[in-house]
């Protein structure tokens, strides 16, 4: 039926299945009808048809699955009451400028990868950053900011003008999947809880860089809101700065 390229270190088997004949056409039990990839681990006989982040890779008749290229990271500012910004948007809590905090963030400004905004915090982003007012207040973290390729998620924006940013307006989901599949120096949101939370849900965040800040604003947002499952996650560094704020890594 088809030819199979196997590539797993956790000894699954991929079979692709499409129509009403299912996998249980090839004999398998327990195998619902679905037009989606089902990876079937042998010893239990039964079919997972949640592909996750798995990409199928089509070379004629024959087929392949493979771990995500491009890990996806988080990264977000929140009160110590778990909003990452307040309910009228304001973001003025989060805003330090000591050298220590300085200096990391232009570190962090100064590496690769590719930045990833909502429309909301890509608006606010694109008309400060490309500033001469920012390239003279904080000119590691413009530089970075303004050399970086950026993607923002829009449904509402029909053009986009900061330099190297492209617009995606359909099927986020489905585009982060593509990104994370290609070469790269790694894929991180910024701010943009809306897209945080949709992709959470889906299981595509691999990493939550959490900044939390010694401060109770009462009221906000949270990176969360609609998350419909439990996510369990790891703890694997933290960080104390002297401005108060500890920076929180967690693995999904």
């Amino acid at each position: 039926m088809f030819g199979l390229g196997l590539k797993s270190t956790e000894d699954y088997q991929l079979m692709a299945v499409s129509g009403a004949a299912g996998g249980c056409e090839l004999g398998f039990d327990n195998c619902a009808p679905s037009d989606a990839p089902l990876f079937i681990k042998p010893e239990l006989g039964a079919a997972d048809c949640s592909a996750n982040s798995y990409k199928l890779v089509v070379f004629s008749d024959v087929l392949e699955w493979s771990e995500p290229v491009q890990k996806l990271m988080a990264f977000n500012s929140i009160t110590l009451d778990g909003y990452f910004t307040g309910q009228d948007g304001d973001l003025s809590w989060a805003h330090k400028d000591d050298p220590e905090w300085r200096e990391f963030t232009a570190a962090n400004a100064g590496g690769g990868g590719t930045l990833l905004f909502g429309r909301i915090t890509y608006d606010m982003m694109a008309s400060f950053w490309p500033t001469p007012q920012a390239k003279q207040q904080f000119p590691k973290v413009a530089e970075g900011m303004n050399r970086h390729s950026k993607v923002v998620f829009s449904r509402t924006l029909d053009k986009v003008s900061w330099s190297n940013t492209r617009l995606v307006k359909n099927d986020i989901v489905g585009e982060v999947r593509r990104m994370k599949q290609q070469d790269g120096q790694g894929l991180v949101i910024l701010g943009s809880g809306t897209i945080i939370a949709q992709l959470t849900q889906e299981g595509l965040i691999d990493e939550y860089q959490v900044v939390v800040n010694p401060i109770v604003i009462g009221k906000g947002r949270t990176m969360f809101e609609g998350v419909a499952r439990k996510v369990d996650l790891k703890l694997t560094s933290e960080r104390r700065f002297t401005n108060g704020n500890v920076l929180l890594t967690y693995e999904a």
